[in-house]
């Protein structure tokens, strides 16, 4: 094995293949050589020829179906003749296999297929054709002189004494007739195919020097079931027909035996001899051979250690294979880590009478050390301190009937190829030490040297804070010290996090990394879940052989396709350099030159301290002090009422208004989506509205129920309510006609129900009640949900004012206006909602008898005042020293200084994400480049080695293992040269296309 990599991809030189894109999709259309096109109808020959669809080409088999039925029925009977097709006498037998369903004497029968000996044929009885075998024309076959009979006639192999059991029928299950079907001959054996199951007589060579039947077997494409007096057999067809069936299907061993049984009978397949178990072990042994062999163990003198069965990755960075180190960002690796539930596992039948055949040897990890691990980890019981993620809050719910709950392991992030030997079981939920057992072994394999890793998880903001602690503690636990891991989140999973986990965390953020969104993990379970329900009740090494053979296959299809990955994301890059660039470059110029010096400073010491205190990258955020939220206020209320001890009714009084207001809000978002549907709603619409309605009365009832425990026995819960009076502000030119008729349309509609708080009820009446001190409570949640409104309408309103000045003005194409208006339209909807929360809360306020301050404070919100002026995009433009922003974008707002406008920090924020993913672009672009070097480079290794495993094999005079190895390396060779070609072919197309 060479200690390193090939220095340049130097490959003779070949026709580049056409870009992808101008392949067909139907492959099979290719290279049809000399087969003479189908001659088209004039109308489909014209120039306006249009692609036909699959509904068209039923509509013209209609009017054939018929004749299509009756010459389906003519093949049934013989030829008037009933000749054999080789002597011309009389045919008695016909085989559905070969071409043409050919009539055959039993001569010729016989001698036909003494190379296809697992056809089916047909026997004519007079009638009709009744099926028969091919043991009733005596064939046999023949192991050995070219499939001649062997001349020593010893009974030296007496194959039919007993070693494999018979099999045994009920009296019941036998049937009443007596066809060959069910005639076998003695001293046949059972011959498991792929067109079926067949009772053949097989001879073997009894020369002296000749080899055991078994291996006479085997070498003639036969895999025996027993080894001593072999009575079933299974032919390599079906084993690799069987395996690839389980790869692309999911298909388990028990209904595809299955199929096998009723394409032999398939009147009576119960009475097909039954050898789903033989098949489950056989194909165990066949999986494991094919593995070794094409790893290459078949040509190497030691066994196979820790992940050698399992292919990783061409285009990752891997030290002594396709790169020669230097310090550089540029050999980094990403990883992306991930549980998957589906693929359980029922604790087995015999635990202690288990055959591991490759244990540890592929992606799953060995059981022994991994046990070891399990057993001195300490198992910590953590909440999470970020939302509640499952994964975390879960991670010890067990499940008792199952030895495994689950899997877990590592992925590469960028190509989506499973990392060798880190692939774990869980035992219970998905747990840390789990998780950091496949990490530390993913970080193994071929890293040396590298000093930089990247780690996307669902729940890294959890996960990453003490996992070097746990790595040092651990005996089991190993990692290179000088490796930094660096912490991420998937761009879906992340949105499922707190606000602060996104600039933390998120890939758009992370330096070095490229352009990907660490989720790619979640496409690769699906393969694993097609055989996860045939795995479930494996024997715990059957089910590991078959995942490590899922993954394995899983490789290799990204293998082979990554040269077109690569295109794609090629292509990709280039096109999000352009993008990015214009919208940075949009945001840059109108940026004054010491701001952006001040901006780029805080920026690299964010990124520089984000290991050790990843809030530095709340740089990317907006750093305003805000006035004190809903949320906090109701805290600091709870608080209170806890510390003087209140009353059991005012214990929670305040979580109870808080309850109102959101059940108000709520009441206003449906408002409004009732509005923005209008009349014209569809279907669906409808069911949605319904919905929503549904459950906000449930909320309703829940909150009114509640009310007679706080507002005391002077409530009545049962007094008619009066209608919901909001007024719904935005600057949309809508008809008010369309939100009037829509609404008169719904009877007793939950959202115009007016719900008992005290704004409603009133203060005279809240005296009444003894309900008095609930009335500063209200105003103090009030004054905290309008601080909301307020914070979200600015944030929203400077939303739209960046897009109308960085999209909306510079769409040069109607397709980029439309994209750009849907954007500024869902902005809109926000900026409508938050005005229309803010608008009621004032008006509740006011009930409350607000003191003078409030008032002064908490303004009236004008229409006008949600229209965006350029004040807010550009306070430093033309003609705006007599324009000044609204009331709302002062009231109580710290920016840190008097003199920086809020305006100025939300655009420093839009500067940074905007240059931000301009670098990640420029690094993906960069990367990919660098991929694609290393792709063909991993291509050339791998030809090389297998080259170096020919010419042993030929100086040992193993002709066999140097043909193979030929073969190898000749396909790598291919791929190679394929990658390079296309690679160098698109790069041309790309600049040709720049230049013009």
């Amino acid at each position: 094995m060479p200690n390193s990599p090939p220095e340049s991809p130097t490959i003779q030189p070949v026709e580049a293949p056409p870009p992808w894109d101008d392949f067909p999709d139907n492959t099979y259309e290719q290279d049809q050589g000399s087969f003479e096109p189908l001659q088209l109808p004039k109308t489909m020959a014209s120039s306006s020829f249009k692609i036909q669809s699959q509904n068209d080409y039923l509509r013209q088999w209609l009017p054939r179906q018929e004749s299509y039925l009756h010459h389906l029925l003519d093949r049934e009977a013989p030829p008037e003749d009933r000749r054999c097709i080789i002597c011309q006498q009389d045919g008695v037998y016909k085989c559905q296999d070969c071409l043409g369903e050919p009539l055959y004497c039993t001569g010729c029968c016989r001698s036909q297929h003494r190379s296809n000996p697992f056809h089916w044929i047909s026997q004519w009885n007079g009638r009709f054709f009744e099926r028969s075998c091919l043991a009733h024309v005596g064939l046999i076959i023949y192991l050995g002189h070219d499939g001649k009979q062997c001349p020593a006639v010893t009974d030296r192999w007496n194959l039919f004494e007993e070693d494999e059991p018979e099999d045994l029928l009920e009296p019941e299950d036998l049937p009443f007739v007596s066809g060959p079907e069910f005639q076998p001959k003695e001293n046949t054996m059972v011959i498991v195919d792929k067109s079926g199951v067949h009772r053949l007589e097989v001879r073997c060579c009894e020369c002296p020097n000749a080899m055991s039947p078994d291996i006479q077997m085997f070498r003639h494409g036969f895999f025996p079931a027993s080894f001593n007096r072999p009575k079933t057999v299974f032919t390599f067809r079906v084993l690799n027909d069987f395996l690839l069936d389980s790869l692309e299907c999911g298909t388990s061993a028990m209904n595809y035996y299955s199929k096998l049984r009723r394409m032999t009978s398939s009147m009576f397949p119960h009475l097909v001899p039954d050898r789903y178990r033989e098949l489950m072990r056989v194909a165990r042994q066949w999986r494991q051979l094919k593995t070794m062999k094409w790893h290459g163990f078949g040509h190497r003198s030691d066994n196979p250690s820790t992940g050698e069965l399992a292919l990783f990755c061409p285009a990752c960075p891997q030290p002594g294979i396709n790169v020669l180190l230097d310090p550089s960002w540029k050999y980094t690796r990403s990883f992306v880590m991930d549980g998957n539930f589906k693929a359980e596992h029922l604790h087995p039948i015999k635990p202690f009478d288990e055959v591991w055949l490759s244990d540890g040897l592929g992606f799953m990890v060995g059981k022994d050390r991994y046990n070891m691990h399990l057993a001195e980890a300490a198992d910590t019981v953590e909440k999470s301190s970020c939302n509640n993620h499952r994964a975390v809050n879960q991670a010890n719910a067990a499940r008792h009937k199952l030895e495994s709950t689950g899997i877990g392991g590592v992925a590469c992030a960028r190509h989506g190829c499973f990392v060798p030997h880190s692939m774990v079981d869980f035992q219970k939920g998905e747990r840390q030490m789990n998780m950091d057992y496949a990490l530390c072994e993913a970080s193994r394999h071929n890293m040396e040297g590298i000093t930089r890793a990247v780690t996307f998880y669902d729940i890294n903001c959890q996960y990453n804070k003490h996992f070097r602690v746990r790595v040092d503690r651990s005996r089991f636990l190993e990692m290179a010290p000088q490796l930094t891991i660096i912490p991420g989140i998937g761009l879906w999973h992340v949105h499922g996090h707190q606000d602060s986990c996104y600039v933390r965390y998120a890939s758009n953020f992370i330096e070095g990394i490229g352009r990907i969104d660490g989720e790619i993990m979640e496409t690769l379970w699906a393969r694993l879940n097609l055989i996860s329900p045939a795995a479930r009740g494996m024997s715990s090494p059957h089910r590991k052989e078959c995942l490590d053979y899922q993954m394995n296959d899983s490789n290799f299809c990204k293998m082979i396709r990554m040269k077109r990955t690569l295109c794609r994301k090629y292509k990709l890059a280039r096109n999000g350099i352009l993008e990015s660039g214009k919208a940075f470059d949009r945001l840059d110029e109108a940026a004054p030159l010491h701001l952006k010096t001040e901006w780029l400073a805080r920026e690299r010491i964010a990124q520089s301290s984000r290991l050790n205190d990843p809030s530095a990258m709340d740089e990317y955020e907006i750093n305003i002090k805000k006035a004190p939220s809903k949320k906090e206020i109701e805290l600091r209320l709870l608080e209170e009422g806890n510390a003087r001890n209140a009353a059991p009714s005012r214990r929670s009084v305040a979580t109870w208004i808080s309850t109102g207001l959101a059940i108000e809000e709520a009441q206003i978002a449906l408002l409004i989506e009732v509005r923005r549907i209008g009349r014209r709603s569809t279907e669906t619409q409808r069911l949605d509205i319904a919905r929503q309605r549904d459950r906000l009365q449930g909320q309703i009832d829940g909150f009114a129920r509640s009310a007679l425990t706080h507002l005391g026995e002077g409530f009545d819960a049962d007094d008619e309510p009066e209608d919901l009076d909001v007024d719904i502000l935005d600057d949309l030119d809508d008809d008010p006609a369309d939100f009037t008729e829509t609404s008169h349309t719904w009877t007793n509609s939950p959202e115009l129900t007016v719900i008992p708080l005290p704004s409603n009820l009133g203060v005279d009446r809240c005296r009444r009640c003894m309900a008095e001190d609930l009335i500063p409570l209200e105003m103090s949640l009030r004054e905290g949900q309008a601080n909301d409104a307020l914070h979200n309408l600015r944030i929203y309103l400077c939303n739209k004012a960046i897009l109308f000045r960085t999209t909306v003005r510079q769409a040069n194409s109607q397709a980029l206006k439309t994209r750009a208006w849907s954007q500024v339209t869902s902005v809109q909807q926000a900026v409508s909602l938050h005005a229309s929360i803010y608008t009621k809360t004032r008006k509740q306020m006011m009930k409350l008898e607000p003191g003078q301050d409030q008032l002064q404070k908490y303004k009236p919100l004008l229409r006008e005042q949600l229209k965006v002026s350029t004040a807010v995009g550009d306070p430093n433009a033309r003609g705006q020293r007599n324009e000044s922003l609204a009331w709302f974008w002062s009231v109580e707002v710290d920016l840190g200084g008097p003199d920086q406008s809020w305006n100025e920090e939300f655009y420093r924020v839009h500067w940074l994400r905007a240059k931000a993913l301009r670098d990640r672009w420029r690094e993906e672009m960069l990367l990919v480049k660098l991929e694609m070097d290393w792709t063909c480079k991993f291509f050339l290794w791998k030809t090389t080695q297998w080259g170096e495993h020919m010419q042993e094999s030929l100086e040992k005079r193993l002709p066999g293992h140097g043909c193979y190895a030929g073969r190898q390396s000749h396909m790598y060779s291919l791929l190679a040269q394929d990658a390079q070609a296309a690679f160098q072919d698109l790069q041309n197309v790309l600049i040709e296309a720049g230049d013009e």
